[in-house]
């Protein structure tokens, strides 16, 4: 097993990773498994089947206090976070200006005058810069505590029976992106109905040093090792899941070059909640329109399109793929990618360049996977 490079940030849960023989790699600084001895197919379709368990502890969360937490978040971010309930959580992004995409990220609302902020990895020094950097004068307290939480994700269908082993909280009465604290095997923890799989789970975040023994005691919880048990589960499979549901990945479908609007973000773009940076930009790309949209695609050939590669129609580049995979539980490939919206239709034939040979596929509608209710 090749050692870590010395300047990669590690989670704390790096040990007992290599301990399961999880394959080590960079990712957005810091050393992450991104399969283990199942391999990406077996870790998918037991995620989609059963329960997955992942390890996000190197995702940042930022703290907002004060009484302008909301006013100050609201300046920052597309969502309204106004909108909040206690105990509550949002999907949201920080834009630019232009109304491209810093990141996208959590808000969870503790009270009103407390949010927490959860934001990307590899992007947690760019947005705590942005972020404080456009403190003018609101009375808000910021603060990185990102080295205060390990966070772990147990995701699936069993997700929720295997996780109440560990804690006496009702999570069935917790809805769909609402959190709670709670204990998790006596650990003091935030649980959260929130993931990034397309599939009913949980999200944990917990004292760093719990993170061994939350891990342990889910996968026991979870009767690891046998034909139908909860298996570790590296970034690998975290994407194409991820990607199956037609979810974005920063870096890739969104960027400082995308807008929301472009990215089907709007549903997370409240024009009318006040200004915040990026509005006016926004307001007049809606007003004159799109000229390019993200799409999912499924390729009707023999090939398997991947990130990067050219769209074509007619010969033509009209598009780059942003991700492109086999899906393991549709048993077809497909991606995602930016054309023209006169070309982003259901059904539109379009081919993919892949080494030089043009790969027929079909535009379909997102998500290409959607879990039964």
């Amino acid at each position: 097993m090749v050692a870590p490079a010395l300047d990669l940030k590690k989670t704390p849960l790096n040990d007992l990773h290599r301990k399961l023989g999880g394959r080590m790699v960079e990712f957005g600084g810091w050393d992450m498994p991104v399969q283990y001895a199942a391999g990406t197919i077996g870790e998918h379709l037991r995620t989609r089947t059963h329960a997955g368990l992942f390890d996000v502890s190197h995702m940042g969360e930022i703290d907002v206090r004060g009484p302008e937490a909301i006013a100050f978040v609201n300046k920052l971010a597309s969502n309204d976070a106004s909108k909040l309930i206690d105990g509550q959580a949002q999907y949201s992004a920080l834009t630019t200006p232009q109304g491209t995409v810093i990141d996208d990220l959590l808000v969870y609302r503790f009270a009103e005058d407390h949010l927490l902020l959860v934001v990307n990895a590899g992007t947690t020094d760019k947005d705590w810069g942005w972020i404080s950097s456009h403190q003018t004068g609101e009375a808000v307290k910021l603060e990185n505590v990102s080295a205060q939480y390990c966070q772990i994700a147990i995701q699936g269908p069993q997700a929720i029976s295997i996780l109440q082993m560990l804690t006496e909280t009702p999570l069935h009465e917790i809805k769909y992106y609402h959190f709670v604290r709670g204990q998790v095997d006596g650990v003091d923890s935030i649980i959260s109905r929130t993931g990034y799989t397309g599939e009913d789970g949980f999200e944990v975040y917990a004292p760093p040093d719990k993170a061994e023994q939350l891990w342990s005691k889910i996968l026991d919880a979870g009767n690891y090792g046998s034909e139908e048990g909860v298996l570790p589960c590296g970034l690998a499979a975290r994407n194409t899941l991820r990607l199956e549901a037609g979810m974005c990945l920063y870096g890739h479908e969104i960027d400082e070059t995308t807008t929301l609007l472009e990215a089907n973000l709007g549903w997370i773009t409240k024009l009318n909640k006040g200004d915040f940076i990026g509005r006016e930009a926004l307001a007049k790309q809606k007003e004159e329109r799109i000229k390019r949209k993200l799409v999912g695609f499924e390729v009707t050939d023999r090939g398997i399109a991947r990130d990067h590669q050219d769209i074509l129609i007619d010969g033509q580049k009209v598009g780059i793929v942003t991700s492109g995979s086999p899906a393991p539980f549709l048993k077809k490939n497909i991606g995602m990618g930016y054309v023209p919206v006169e070309f982003a239709n259901v059904e539109q034939n379009i081919e993919i360049d892949v080494r030089g040979k043009p790969v027929s596929a079909k535009i379909v509608a997102l998500p290409f996977y959607k879990r039964a209710k």
